[in-house]
């Protein structure tokens, strides 16, 4: 059904990213699909790393957890731009078309008033990406 899976990470946040993973590492297994874990990552207010080789490890290390965990290969790819907050949304669009990605697996929270005025990274995928966005809460 799906043949390759992709999961937006962004490892200032990561805590709230496990149930999205694991869900995205069983349909991985489920349908014997191709993972990537992507970043869109950097700017002056970087949280996690200024530095793109950094953040990339970081994010590789990260995916190698969970790889063992789950018993599933994943690969993982770290797009640096000069604003993440900006582009973020435009570059997944961008990395789904580029990478023949099929299903997009992603965190978000619950919605709250912010989103009436701003939408979620989630939100916002899931209106405009040509595939199938599952959008996982991370719950209690």
């Amino acid at each position: 059904m799906y043949t390759h899976i992709l999961v937006p990470v962004d490892l200032s946040v990561r805590q709230r990213l496990t149930k999205a993973v694991n869900v995205a590492a069983d349909l991985a297994r489920l349908y014997d699909a191709k993972l990537t874990l992507v970043s869109v990552s950097g700017g002056l207010q970087a949280k996690v790393s200024h530095s793109t080789a950094k953040y990339s490890r970081l994010l590789a290390e990260f995916a190698a957890e969970i790889a063992q965990v789950k018993e599933v290969v994943i690969e993982t790819l770290n797009v640096p731009v000069p604003d993440p907050s900006v582009e973020v949304d435009a570059k997944l669009i961008e990395i789904i078309s580029d990478l023949g990605i099929d299903l997009v697996v992603i965190a978000s929270h619950q919605p709250g008033w912010a989103e009436y005025i701003v939408a979620s990274h989630g939100g916002k995928l899931a209106s405009h990406a040509p595939i199938s966005v599952f959008v996982v809460r991370q719950g209690e």
